[in-house]
């Protein structure tokens, strides 16, 4: 008998815990409900609608978030070229006919521009005046007495802040001096940002010349230190036909909208510091 009830009264016990459980698991199972539908309808409510414009124009930017167009990312440029807070043309290495099409306006002529470092003065070729310990950066280099291990404080230091600036892998440290590859150089423009020496311009791609090198010192002290520096005698522009070339501050420049190409100036250098850059 006392089996019996004890049996009787545990299926009891089960029978109102299974009808807990069933209850808990129904209002967890509705308030969840609930709170979706509430949810959903908040999403509905409080959407901020996106231009479809922007995800257009963001597939046309190369995704690098380089910075170089002046926004924080491909994303800000894409949202700024829509709102009209930014050209077309803004990324360097986008495609602005495409874009130009989905915002319904004209691209215009583009002339391709790629990065140039006006320095020629290898570890050959240059002297030196102490040896840097430190943190491999151009920008904490010069601000150490001296303006960098070289004997010219105009050149490339050597330690590659424009090549950590760069997204493409168009630049690297090559014997002491920052060299530019053309062909994978988009022209955004993120090194020359970096660079303290402000050794880095953007040139034309189809340009073939460029002067490699930017001391402002006369030419008995360029020499003294480089031995590849332009000393300023001005043989170069006396060459060039077209008025493309002046000697400005002891250093030679070239007017890329001028130049032909002709190569005189290259031809009669001394120093042989004007660059074929093909």
């Amino acid at each position: 008998m006392s089996t019996f009830v004890m049996f009787t009264c545990g299926l009891s016990w089960l029978e109102m815990s299974i009808g807990a459980i069933a209850t808990a698991g129904g209002v967890v199972g509705a308030t969840g409900l609930i709170i979706g539908l509430l949810l959903g309808i908040a999403a509905k409510k409080l959407a901020v609608e996106v231009d479809d414009r922007i995800t257009a124009v963001r597939e046309c930017l190369p995704g690098s978030n380089c910075g170089g167009c002046g926004f924080a990312g491909c994303d800000a440029c894409a949202e700024a070229i829509v709102k009209g807070e930014a050209p077309v043309t803004a990324c360097a290495g986008g495609d602005a006919a495409k874009i130009a099409s989905i915002m319904g306006t004209e691209a215009g002529e583009q002339v391709k521009k790629v990065a140039f470092v006006k320095c020629s003065g290898t570890c050959d070729k240059t002297k030196v005046k102490y040896r840097y310990q430190g943190i491999p950066d151009c920008r904490k280099l010069a601000l150490i007495p001296g303006h960098g291990e070289k004997e010219c404080i105009y050149g490339c230091m050597g330690y590659g802040s424009c090549v950590s600036a760069c997204k493409f892998d168009a630049i690297h440290i090559i014997n002491g001096v920052a060299v530019v590859d053309k062909e994978k150089c988009v022209g955004c423009s993120a090194c020359t940002k970096v660079c303290p020496n402000h050794l880095i311009e953007l040139k034309p791609y189809d340009n073939k010349y460029a002067v490699g090198c930017s001391s402002r010192d006369k030419g008995k002290d360029v020499k003294a230190k480089c031995t590849t520096g332009c000393i300023g005698c001005g043989i170069c522009a006396k060459q060039c036909e077209f008025g493309a070339v002046t000697v400005e501050n002891n250093i030679a420049h070239i007017d890329y909208e001028k130049c032909t190409g002709c190569g005189k100036c290259a031809e009669k250098c001394p120093q042989k510091i004007i660059k074929l850059t093909d």
